[in-house]
């Protein structure tokens, strides 16, 4: 296999590229790790003080919502710009894999978020009234049945999130970030080494399609039958 990879492809760097495939990993990884975090509690949050919800509050609702809806209107290319005090404030530079951290995380926390909430719209209501007229205090009704019942729903939104940090995870090399996309910029469009730009396309391809499916039977898995 590596023969007729170097035979198709003589002029590639293949340890660089093996770098770089480690380096998205990373990135996407650590990214998603901290985006769950972040865009779960918050996804909750926003569905819970919507109106006619447990904990309505129209002020918080509409406040989180306003928050969710900018940073999820900034194109991802310009908040890597627009963060970059930031980044540099957390993890004391803004190029390198792990610069390409931060903006990964809040570009797609807010999307999940409201991927979650979508999710937990979908809860039956009636399900959440018998829980309250058994007792359940809120967090007895969040922890034992929005998240079990939304969980297939919220699963496929987490797939759809990691899908697109692989997109996101391939512009932050345009400022440094590192990863296949920097490859691809440096030695495919820099350097006018199309088939380095082409080797990085079809890796990330398939990485999306590997995510897609382990997405896809995770949800099979915990869709109730």
């Amino acid at each position: 296999m590596e023969n007729l990879l170097l035979e198709l492809f003589p002029n590639v760097l293949w340890p660089e590229i093996w770098k770089t495939f480690n380096e998205t990993l990373y990135m996407v990884g650590i990214a998603t790790l901290f985006t769950a975090l972040i865009g779960l509690p918050l996804g909750v949050l926003v569905f819970l003080t919507a109106p006619g919800q447990l904990m309505q509050n129209r002020f918080a609702y509409q406040v989180l919502s306003l928050v969710i809806n900018v940073f999820r209107s900034i194109p991802f290319i310009i908040l890597l710009i627009l963060i970059i005090p930031f980044t540099k404030f957390i993890v004391g530079t803004s190029l390198g894999v792990t610069a390409a951290i931060p903006p990964l995380v809040i570009g797609t926390a807010p999307f999940f978020a409201r991927l979650v909430e979508t999710s937990l719209r979908e809860v039956d209501r009636g399900v959440i009234e018998m829980a309250q007229s058994m007792g359940a205090s809120t967090w007895q009704i969040i922890t034992r049945v929005l998240l079990p019942e939304a969980r297939p729903g919220i699963l496929a939104g987490l797939t759809i999130t990691l899908v697109a940090l692989v997109g996101y995870s391939a512009m932050s090399g345009a400022i440094g970030g590192g990863g296949l996309g920097d490859l691809a910029l440096r030695y495919g469009y820099q350097r006018f080494q199309m088939d380095v730009t082409l080797v990085a396309t079809v890796i990330m391809i398939l990485l999306v399609q590997v995510f897609q499916v382990l997405g896809d039977r995770l949800v099979s898995h915990f869709s109730r039958k």
